[in-house]
C-alpha cells in the first residue's frame, strides 16, 4: 500500500523521534503524533481532491441542464409550457382578502387586486424580520464557538481527555450545533408561512415563490454559517505567542494540530448524516404519531360498521402536507454534496444511501399513511431552479478557495518546488518557533513565521499562490461550464421540432377557420339571391358552414345567427 509522501518524507529524518512543546497547550508532544494527525488529514487532503472537485462541479452543471430538457418534456407533455402567464388564475386566498375589484389588463375580466405598492411595503417589512432571524443564527454560531473554547479549557486539564481534547470539543460543539440548527429551521418556517401570507401575492406560483426563498435563505446561513466559518475563518485570526487575539477576554480559536480540513470534515459529517438520521427518523415516527391520534379523533363517537366505506377509512389518514419538505431537504443535501465536496468527498457516497432510504420511506407514508394528493398544474419547479443554479455557482468559488486556503495541497506543492521533491522534513517546515521571551520556554506552532513573529517570504509567495489558483480554478471550470451550456440544448431537438409543428398546425387551423367564416357568410348572402355554387349554410337554430376543396370536405365550428 502507497504511503503518502508527506509521512514518508518526514519519517526519513531522525527529528520525528524528537519531541517539542506545543505553544497551544505548552506540553511536550513527540512528532510522532503530529505525523499521526497529518496521516488523518491526507485521507481528505490530496491532489486527488482537487480533481474530484472539479468533476463535482461539472457534473452539477450537466445535471441542471439535463433536468432543464426532462422539464421541458414533461411541461410540454402536460400541456402546461404557457401557464403561468397565461392561465394561472388568482389563489383562492387572495380572492378572499384582496381589498377591491380591478379589471385584468390581459382577460379584460374584473378579479381581486392587491395594490403593489403596499405589497412592496409589506416584503421590506418582512425582509427586516428574516436579518433579524439570521443575525441570530450567527449568535447561536457564535455561542457555539465559545462553547468550544469553554469545554477545551478543562479536557485540556485532565489528564484522561487531554490528548483527545480537541476532538471531544469538536464534536461535542458539532452536536449542540446541529440541534440549534433543526429547532430554529421549525421555528423559522413557522414565521416565514405568517409573513408569506401577509404580502398577499396574486398567484399560487409567486406565493409558493416567495415562502420558499424565505425559508431556503434563511436555511443557507443555518446549515451552512458554521461551516463556512471553519473552513476561511477559524484560525486565520490567532496571532502568534505574546501577541494573540482575544475575543470576550478568550483566545481566539486556532485550528488542530491536523489542520482546519479535518475539523472542517467532521463538521459536516455531524450536520449532513446527522440531519439525515433526525429527518429519517421524523418519517418514520410522526406520520405514525399523527395517524393515530387522527384516527383517534374521527373514530371519537362514531358507529362501528363490520365494513366501513372507502372514503371513510381515506378520511382517518392524515392530510397531506404537500412537497415543499422534500424539495427543501434535496436542495440543502445538493449543497452539502457541491459546495464542500473539497472538504468532505464521502458527501455524494453519504447522499446516495440517505436516497435510497428516502424512497422507500416517502412511499409508503405517501401511500398508506397520509390522504392522496390534489393535482396542481405547475409550468416548472419555481424558484428551486434557480437556487439550484446559484449553489452550482458558489460551489465553484467555494471549492477553489478550500483547496487553495483550507487544505495542504499548494503548500506542499511550493515546498516541492523550492524545497525538497520527496517533501522530506515537510511537517517539521510547517511549525514556526516561538518569539524570544514570548513564552516561559520555546515552543512550536502551526505557522508560516520568522522568529521575530513577522510572516516569512514562504508565506508572501504561497499567498500570491493561492490567489493565483482561486483565480485559474474558477475561470477554467467557470469556462468549461458554459460550453456545456452552450453544448447541450435546453429543448430536446424532437420536442423542438414536434413544438415547431404543432404551431404551424395551429396557425394553418386558425387560417381555414377563418376562410370557412368568410365562406360562410358569403354563402348566406348566395343563397338569398337564389344561387347555391360552392357553400351551403343550413339554418337549425345556429348556422354550420362547410367547404368543398379538391375532394376534401372541411367543417367549422358553428357560426353565429346571420
Amino acid at each position: 500500500m502507497r504511503t503518502s509522501a508527506v509521512l514518508t518524507g518526514t519519517c526519513r529524518t531522525p527529528a520525528h523521534r524528537q519531541r517539542y512543546h506545543t505553544c497551544l497547550t505548552m506540553r511536550a508532544q513527540s512528532f510522532s503524533v503530529r505525523l499521526c494527525l497529518c496521516g488523518i488529514a491526507y485521507l481528505f487532503d490530496h491532489p486527488g481532491t482537487v480533481f474530484f472537485a472539479i468533476f463535482m462541479s461539472f457534473w452539477a452543471v450537466t445535471f441542471l441542464e439535463y433536468w432543464k430538457r426532462k422539464n421541458a418534456s414533461l411541461a410540454h407533455h402536460w400541456d402546461v409550457m404557457d401557464f403561468e402567464e397565461e392561465e394561472e388564475r388568482p389563489r383562492p386566498a387572495f380572492s378572499a382578502m384582496a381589498p377591491s375589484m380591478e379589471k385584468n389588463p390581459v382577460t379584460g375580466i374584473k378579479e381581486p387586486h392587491f395594490p403593489d405598492e403596499d405589497r412592496f411595503k409589506r416584503m421590506m417589512a418582512g425582509s427586516v424580520i428574516i436579518i433579524f432571524m439570521m443575525v441570530m443564527v450567527l449568535i447561536f454560531v457564535l455561542g457555539v464557538i465559545m462553547y468550544r473554547v469553554l469545554i477545551s479549557i478543562p479536557l485540556f486539564q485532565s489528564v484522561m481527555f487531554r490528548a483527545q481534547a480537541s476532538n471531544i470539543a469538536n464534536m461535542s460543539g458539532a452536536c449542540v450545533n446541529l440541534i440549534l440548527i433543526m429547532a430554529s429551521g421549525i421555528v423559522y418556517q413557522k414565521i416565514a408561512e405568517k409573513l408569506t401570507e401577509w404580502e398577499m401575492h396574486r398567484t399560487q406560483t409567486e406565493h409558493e415563490d416567495s415562502y420558499t426563498f424565505k425559508v431556503f435563505i434563511f436555511q443557507f446561513v443555518n446549515f451552512y454559517s458554521s461551516i463556512f466559518y471553519i473552513a476561511f475563518f477559524k484560525g486565520r485570526f490567532v496571532g502568534y505567542p505574546g501577541h494573540y487575539n482575544r475575543f470576550f477576554g478568550l483566545r481566539n480559536e486556532a485550528c488542530g494540530q491536523g489542520g482546519c480540513l479535518v475539523e472542517l470534515a467532521q463538521q459536516l459529517a455531524v450536520i449532513m448524516i446527522g440531519k439525515q438520521v433526525i429527518n429519517n427518523a421524523q418519517e418514520i415516527i410522526v406520520p405514525k404519531i399523527k395517524n393515530y391520534l387522527q384516527r383517534r379523533e374521527v373514530t371519537k363517537g362514531m358507529e362501528k360498521s363490520a365494513e366501513p366505506a372507502r372514503w371513510e377509512e381515506d378520511y382517518q389518514l392524515i392530510e397531506n402536507e404537500g412537497l415543499f419538505e422534500e424539495y427543501l431537504e434535496m436542495v440543502i443535501q445538493f449543497g452539502f454534496i457541491t459546495i464542500f465536496v473539497a472538504a468532505f468527498p464521502l458527501a455524494p457516497l453519504f447522499a446516495l444511501l440517505n436516497n435510497w432510504v428516502e424512497i422507500r420511506l416517502d412511499a409508503h407514508k405517501y401511500v398508506c399513511e397520509v390522504r392522496r394528493s390534489v393535482s396542481e398544474r405547475a409550468q416548472d419547479i419555481g424558484v428551486w431552479f434557480n437556487i439550484l443554479d446559484a449553489l452550482v455557482q458558489l460551489a465553484v468559488i467555494s471549492n477553489a478557495f478550500i483547496i487553495a486556503v483550507t487544505s495542504e495541497f499548494l503548500p506542499r506543492l511550493l515546498y516541492k518546488y523550492e524545497k525538497n521533491w520527496n517533501l522530506d522534513g515537510y511537517v517539521n517546515f510547517t511549525l514556526a518557533y516561538s518569539p524570544p521571551g514570548a513564552m516561559s520556554q520555546e515552543c512550536r506552532y502551526k505557522e508560516f513565521r520568522d522568529r521575530d513573529g513577522s510572516f516569512s517570504l514562504f508565506y508572501w509567495r504561497l499567498l500570491a499562490i493561492r490567489l493565483g489558483f482561486v483565480i485559474l480554478f474558477e475561470h477554467v471550470v467557470f469556462f468549461i461550464s458554459r460550453l456545456i451550456d452552450i453544448m447541450v440544448p435546453d429543448i430536446p431537438e424532437s420536442l423542438e421540432i414536434k413544438i415547431k409543428r404543432e404551431r404551424y398546425l395551429a396557425k394553418q387551423a386558425l387560417q381555414d377557420q377563418e376562410h370557412i367564416m368568410a365562406g360562410g357568410l358569403a354563402g348566406v348572402g348566395e343563397e338569398d339571391e337564389g344561387g347555391d355554387d360552392d357553400f351551403a349554410v343550413t339554418t337549425q337554430g345556429r348556422k354550420a358552414a362547410t367547404r368543398t376543396d379538391a375532394g376534401n370536405v372541411y367543417l367549422s365550428v358553428p357560426t353565429a345567427d346571420v
